[in-house]
């Protein structure tokens, strides 16, 4: 009996063989039946494979819980994340270091998330997001909308590099350009700002293909955003860009609400 127990082991390959011979009967019972039923099988098992696979994706989604708030010193990234985690007004400065704090959306799961405020001091700002932007399940690109026209150029020259970051990561974050202080008289709409930035990214691949090339060949990063021989445009872009208005210091003085319900509702829908 010994000797043929490990026989039998030896040619099914261990536990694994001991089912082969029910396998095989199967196998020739769904062929010898109906061949709708081998159908119904084949297709039963890729929905269960389907299933497993969206589980994995949607774990590795959920570990990525952060959302960085970026952009050019002043732009007012720092109250608008107090106002989004205490609803309230500070006064602020600029930052030197990040601040993280858990954030919970406004949505019927109840999901949290953690907001990451990042330097926005050209010496800082792209360390910080190197550090990060793994983590990003979200990036919130703010814009001062009222010194928007004097700033474009380095508006624009941070967020294409932003942007390539983005598009390079594994699981590419939702990207959205909240164009703050929208309370001050002279700030200039979404609309205006995403076509000023369109423009001036375009002129930015210009030259930038015209230089020589720094990066390691061995990168999978894209060195160049939009399509190759027509004007950028975001529409272009692997991730999907929106643009929405806001202002966290809100229209009537320091003590007033802030106009951010647009950016909650964006927050809940990605969280």
């Amino acid at each position: 009996m010994a000797s043929t127990d490990s026989r039998r082991m030896g040619n099914g390959g261990g536990a694994g063989g001991a089912f082969q011979p029910y396998l095989d009967s199967l196998r020739q019972e769904l062929q010898q039946r109906d061949p709708t039923l081998l159908s119904v099988v084949v297709a039963l098992l890729a929905v269960l494979l389907t299933l497993v696979f969206w589980k994995f994706i949607r774990s590795r989604r959920s570990s990525q819980r952060a959302v960085l708030l970026v952009g050019l010193c002043d732009s007012g990234k720092t109250l608008l994340f107090v106002r989004l985690l205490t609803g309230l007004y500070r006064d602020t400065q600029t930052s030197i270091t990040d601040s993280s704090a858990a954030y919970k959306v406004n949505n019927n799961r109840g999901t949290n998330l953690t907001l990451i405020d990042l330097p926005g001091h050209e010496s800082l700002r792209l360390q910080f997001l190197e550090r990060f932007k793994a983590s990003a399940r979200a990036i919130v690109f703010v814009v001062d909308s009222a010194a928007f026209q004097r700033e474009v150029k380095d508006v624009a020259e941070f967020l294409y590099q932003v942007l390539l970051d983005s598009i390079g990561l594994k699981n590419t974050p939702s990207f959205l350009i909240a164009c703050n202080k929208q309370d001050i008289t002279m700030a200039k709409s979404a609309k205006l700002i995403q076509q000023q930035l369109e423009k001036e990214i375009n002129t930015l691949r210009v030259t930038r293909s015209a230089a020589p090339s720094t990066l390691d060949s061995s990168s999978t990063a894209p060195t160049q955003l939009g399509k190759k021989g027509k004007e950028f445009e975001f529409s272009q872009l692997p991730l999907k860009v929106e643009f929405l208005e806001c202002s966290a210091k809100g229209g009537r003085g320091d003590a007033g609400s802030a106009d951010i319900q647009d950016l909650e509702k964006w927050l809940a829908k990605i969280a």
